[in-house]
């Protein structure tokens, strides 16, 4: 594979930090010149801010500008959705001014998959190091920039490996839930490939919480910041619990607020926006503390 580059000139919400640290993502790492360098599909890529626009330098398996479209979707319109949401109140436009430059990736099914179930419970610092281990030792390697750099393993590349072997990659409880479904996406006990065809968000959770180590947070975030895009959820964990708390439903311990509470308010003021609301305020608020 060859190096391509890509530089996109017009843009808008698009922000470096904004798109890789409001926790979507755990294969992007800032560089010491305030780049960011990444690995998704059989694809690692820098993108760094020029005057001129965005420049993205990689090895990429297909045509880098089409890869780049697509990843960060491109083609949808982020400006609308923020003049929709900021119009609901203060605070979700106050929210949307502190991350503007938040686009939802489209990220592999399996490997988000895969990444939220290590997530849970979890740090980012540690969850990258498990994924960065779990790649180096059965993903492909790929070079860029005299750097070698590996691709998140497939179902197919982890068919042989052991519970024993996902505990030495530091994995803790974690282990089994990687191993069991794994070996259920193998066996098609839950086609993801199939996924997509069903309209009905509900009905995709349903079949996403079959997966081990798949809760109602983890099933929300995959249907979130995967190719599955769905918007019509709202990931809660303690961040998003607090800011719905201090923002709209006042309780003196937030540890009283139900997630039944947060979702019905939710879906009452962002509607079918509402995944891209909850990173707004998530992102806002765990930065701000």
């Amino acid at each position: 594979m060859k190096q391509q580059e890509f530089l996109l000139e017009n843009y808008s919400s698009f922000n470096l930090r904004d798109i890789f640290e409001c926790g979507q993502c755990f294969r992007w790492n800032e560089q010491d010149d305030g780049s960011y360098t990444g690995v998704f599909g059989n694809n690692v890529i820098n993108v760094r801010k020029t005057d001129k626009g965005m420049l993205f330098k990689g090895v990429c398996e297909k045509d880098i500008v089409n890869t780049v479209i697509d990843y960060f979707d491109l083609e949808r319109d982020y400006n609308e959705i923020k003049q929709t949401l900021a119009k609901v109140d203060n605070n979700m436009k106050e929210s949307i001014k502190y991350g503007e430059g938040i686009r939802i990736l489209n990220q592999d099914l399996w490997e988000t998959i895969i990444s939220f179930i290590i997530s849970a419970n979890n740090n980012i610092p540690r969850i990258k190091g498990i994924i960065e281990r779990l790649a180096k030792k059965y993903g492909r390697e790929i070079e860029f920039n005299n750097k070698k750099y590996y691709t998140f393993p497939s179902a197919e590349q982890l068919k042989d490996v052991s519970v024993q072997e996902y505990r030495e990659l530091g994995l803790g409880f974690r282990d089994i839930r990687l191993y069991e479904t794994t070996k259920m996406i193998l066996n098609k006990d839950v086609d993801i490939s199939k996924l997509n065809e069903i309209k009905d968000t509900n009905q995709v959770r349903d079949e996403l919480l079959k997966l081990s180590g798949v809760g109602p947070k983890v099933a929300d975030c995959i249907l979130l910041f995967s190719t599955l895009k769905r918007f019509d959820v709202f990931p809660i964990d303690v961040w998003v619990r607090r800011v719905m708390n201090d923002l709209y439903i006042h309780k003196e311990d937030e540890k009283n607020v139900s997630k039944k509470e947060i979702l019905k308010l939710a879906n009452e003021k962002f509607g079918n926006l509402e995944g891209i609301a909850q990173q707004y305020l998530f992102y806002w608020r765990r930065e701000l503390g």
